[in-house]
């Protein structure tokens, strides 16, 4: 018995299309061990402050300055990079709407009113038509390409939502340390101030002593070069601060600084204890990983939608109308007509299998940066814990160094003015003091902004609205210490 061999047919060949197609999606989502991260099991360089309490979404508030809450709150009314984050968030929920139109009938309505006529001999003959006519038309989502598609808009008004998080977390981060630094340069000022007042005082001195004969003409050069050294540092700490002020103007959307800041004093600043919690906690707390979490999973939907692109689309379409000469009889003989079509891709010269290939090669670009949004953020974190505990070793050393030094400049301009102690030596505790002091100010500064740094690396008290869980992201458990 012979047995005929057939060649597989069109249907068949679009079974298999499906089969490789639906397979193929499901194994973009079954596989996810490609999206683990390993996180550390304890923080390398961490505080007492990991236990302490949440963060607050108002975190800035506990550095107890009136001033910087007003700052903060018109840059938030004001800043045009955050009003830009907005209206990106407004334009992805409207292309979410119109994308997510896909998965509804469209219908349309449509009126006529016409006249028509005519002309012979010396008579006109006319007539009015009327029309009036329904059309619905609906696309079958068979193989999910809409609904991927809108789910791909959706995750992606997701993302505009969360940037916009991490817009304003950075501004009020931004703000507070410009802040910070306009006051630290302030009160540079005014410490260059007095040490130049006190260098024009000695200078005085050396003067009167060297009309007497008692001093050279090199010692008078001397504190004639510290005199102006003194100046020009004073001059370079009142340029820096107008920079601060105008980097602080425009963070508030301003174009001058309209403000005249009249801040406290660093050291009567509190100085927070910021709570860090366990690493993996920093997932749900950072809404730049929240972000590159949902940009991801858009670039899932896309994936799937262009795999669905290539199968074969079914619509159906209806349409009801009627027309008449007579307003009145408009609707007494009405005609529909119902239709269903479907259209397969046969050959379109590689166009839907190169729109595969593209959103495949997005998605992987995204789980790339998605990996290395986590590992960026654990990175902030790292570099901010350990500049908290390496600048309050600092300054706790340089407070010894501070009284030192203004024990040995009084020292000196005592034993200077007994004849006792020559003017070098008495130069060098002053260039020592005003170094120290200067020093004391810019490390208090440090200290602060350290902690503005952390509370920006730890989220800013950041939760998304609706709080996932952990599990809303890949991740292996705590690696081993070591």
């Amino acid at each position: 018995m012979m047995v005929r061999k057939t060649r597989p047919g069109y249907g068949a060949w679009w079974a298999v299309s499906l089969c490789a197609a639906l397979t193929s999606g499901c194994a973009l989502h079954g596989d996810r061990a490609e999206r683990a991260v390993e996180l550390p099991s304890a923080w390398r360089h961490a505080q007492a402050g990991d236990t302490a309490s949440p963060i607050n979404a108002q975190w800035w508030r506990s550095f107890g300055s009136t001033e910087l809450d007003a700052l903060i709150a018109r840059a938030q009314s004001q800043s045009n990079d955050l009003a830009a984050a907005v209206a990106r968030v407004r334009q992805a929920d409207a292309q979410a709407r119109i994308v997510g139109a896909a998965l509804r009938p469209q219908v349309k309505a449509n009126l006529g009113i016409g006249r028509e006529g005519r002309l012979g001999g010396a008579a006109t003959v006319a007539g009015s038509t009327y029309a009036v006519g329904f059309a619905a038309s609906y696309e079958l989502d068979l193989w999910g390409r809409s609904a991927a598609l809108s789910d791909e808009a959706l995750q992606g008004l997701r993302a505009s939502t969360f940037d916009r998080d991490s817009v304003r977390l950075t501004l009020t981060a931004e703000v507070a340390s410009n802040w910070l630094l306009a006051l630290a340069l302030r009160e540079r000022a005014l410490i260059a101030g007095r040490n130049l007042d006190n260098a024009r005082r000695v200078l005085a001195l050396v003067e009167a002593r060297n009309r007497a004969g008692a001093v050279s003409p090199l010692d008078l050069a001397q504190q004639r070069g510290l005199v102006a050294a003194q100046q020009r540092a004073l001059a370079a700490l009142h340029q820096q601060a107008g920079d601060a002020e105008t980097a602080l103007a425009l963070l508030l959307g301003i174009t001058t600084p309209a403000f005249d800041l009249q801040g406290p004093r660093l050291d009567s600043l509190r100085i927070p204890v910021v709570g860090t919690g366990a690493p993996s906690a920093l997932l749900v707390r950072r809404p730049d990983i929240a972000r590159a979490e949902a940009q991801l999973a858009a670039a899932d939907a896309n994936v799937l939608a262009a795999r669905a692109a290539l199968l074969p689309t079914v619509s159906l379409s209806l349409t009801v109308g009627t027309g008449e000469s007579r307003f009145g009889r408009l609707f007494d003989n009405p005609l529909y007509s119902l239709a269903a079509g479907l259209a397969a891709p046969v050959f379109d010269g590689g166009r839907l299998a190169g729109g595969r290939q593209l959103a495949e090669a997005r998605r992987e670009e995204l789980l790339a940066a998605y990996r290395g949004a986590i590992v960026g953020a654990f990175a902030d974190a790292e570099t901010a814990l350990n500049g908290v505990s390496a600048i309050d070793a600092q300054a706790t050393a340089q407070a010894a160094e501070l009284a030192e030094a203004r024990r040995a400049a009084e020292l000196s301009e005592a034993r200077y003015r007994a004849g006792a102690e020559t003017l070098l030596t008495l130069l060098d505790a002053q260039r020592t003091l005003y170094a120290a002091q200067d020093l004391a100010v810019q490390l208090r500064m440090a200290r602060l902004q350290a902690r503005v740094s952390l509370y920006r690396a730890m989220g800013g008290g950041w939760q998304e609205p609706g709080a996932w869980g952990l599990n809303a992201f890949d991740v292996r458990g705590p690696a081993s210490p070591g």
